[in-house]
């Protein structure tokens, strides 16, 4: 069994991944496209060692920040330890939706293919920004997002069409409502902030690094502006915040258009009822 947990950011996603790891005596897949990357913890909201409670965690860590890792390798890298683990369940957890479906569709890539990239953690302003720089006189609009995508992409791949490859596959999205979704967002930055967001982006500003990795990275790109004293720091933070509430929302349009998904409430009360609901989710599943 293969249990896809997706949804928007900061909505609880790691978490349900370790409780039913525990729970099927599974292992858990990274699908987020940043985690991969060593290094970038607390902007991209990666695990930590004492949350995976000893479950197998894969495809965290793994590459260094100037590798190009893309879903190319992430597609070829996720089957081969779904192969080599089809006696287990496996829990695939992340807000790369695109990475998900690599790897369980039968998508067919190449590696010059795979150069493509969804940017969904750009806006339409910084996208038209970036196509400003490779051809000064587009005539597309800044609200033709898909149109954007495209020039800055050399190819354009349609997975409409594409089928699951493996059998009993369930996805799970956790959702919340938009108020409640932005004010988690909004605080959890304010955390990140404590925990040392700040001081994390610092250190790879300091050491100059210049790599997709950190451009990407909703977090990174907003405090080195603070950095070059382009905005405050108070204005930095609040830029992350509108990006991430931006993000999450593309995410939603996102599954809600290319997954199957199966949308529960989460319970921030009592989140052990979120976690039953999906138990009993997944089991009327199987049992069909």
């Amino acid at each position: 069994m293969i249990i896809a947990v997706c949804g928007p950011t900061g909505v609880g996603k790691t978490k349900l991944s370790v409780e039913l790891a525990k729970k099927y005596n599974g292992i858990i897949i990274n699908s987020d496209a940043m985690q991969v990357y060593k290094e970038m913890n607390i902007a991209t909201a990666k695990i930590k060692e004492e949350e995976k409670e000893g479950i197998k965690h894969y495809l965290f860590d793994i590459c260094d920040l100037k590798d190009v890792y893309t879903i190319y390798n992430y597609q070829k890298d996720a089957r081969k330890i779904i192969d080599e683990n089809k006696d287990k369940t496996i829990i695939m957890v992340g807000g790369s939706g695109l990475y998900q479906k690599a790897a369980l569709f039968d998508y067919k890539l190449d590696e010059e293919e795979t150069s493509n990239n969804n940017y969904d953690d750009l806006s339409n302003e910084e996208l038209y920004d970036l196509v400003l720089e490779k051809d000064p006189n587009t005539k597309v609009h800044v609200n033709n997002r898909k149109r954007l995508i495209r020039l800055l992409n050399k190819k354009n791949i349609d997975h409409s069409e594409s089928k699951l490859l493996y059998d009993n596959v369930i996805f799970i999205g956790l959702t919340t409502s938009r108020d409640n979704l932005y004010n988690i967002i909004n605080k959890r930055v304010d955390k990140m902030v404590e925990e040392g967001l700040i001081e994390e982006a610092k250190y790879f500003y300091d050491k100059k690094v210049k790599c997709k990795a950190l451009d990407t990275v909703i977090g990174y790109k907003e405090l080195f502006k603070y950095f070059n004293n382009e905005i405050t720091k108070e204005e930095a933070l609040d830029l992350i915040k509108k990006n991430s509430r931006h993000y999450a929302k593309r995410q939603y349009t996102w599954y809600n258009h290319q997954l199957p998904t199966i949308w529960v409430e989460t319970n921030y009360t009592d989140f052990s009822k979120t976690v039953d609901e999906v138990i009993k989710i997944i089991n009327e599943k199987k049992l069909k």
